[in-house]
């Protein structure tokens, strides 16, 4: 957390001067205009940087966990799993979730990571 806030304050540093450039090209409007201006165009490049920084992407998977389900892998019925969210990899929404057991759970978890690593590069 201290590594995000570190960042942002930087960026919030990084931000002066070209609102302040923005301000300097517009100073033949009325000052509340060309603030707002500046403003937006600063809104327009930072909330990028922003999203960049506050973006969470954890290195370990947000599993599912439900009991009594049937294994979408080998057919077991049983506690079952599955990866919700991993490192941009996001299924919370998933209309129809494939649960799997502990055994397959694994496999899964690998070729999830595989096709992470591979999307990444």
């Amino acid at each position: 957390m201290l590594k995000k806030y570190l960042f942002y304050l930087i960026r919030w540093q990084l931000s002066t001067p070209i609102l302040a450039v923005v301000l300097i090209l517009l100073s033949d409007i009325p000052t509340i205009w060309a603030t707002i201006i500046a403003n937006l165009i600063g809104g327009l490049i930072f909330f990028w940087v922003d999203r960049f920084i506050f973006r969470s992407l954890s290195k370990e998977p947000l599993w599912e966990i439900h009991d009594d389900v049937v294994c979408y892998s080998c057919g077991k019925q049983g506690r079952g799993y599955r990866i919700a969210e991993w490192l941009g990899y996001n299924r919370r929404q998933d209309s129809t979730p494939q649960f799997r057991c502990e055994e397959c759970r694994d496999a899964k978890a690998r070729e999830v990571k595989d096709k992470i690593w591979k999307s990444r590069i």
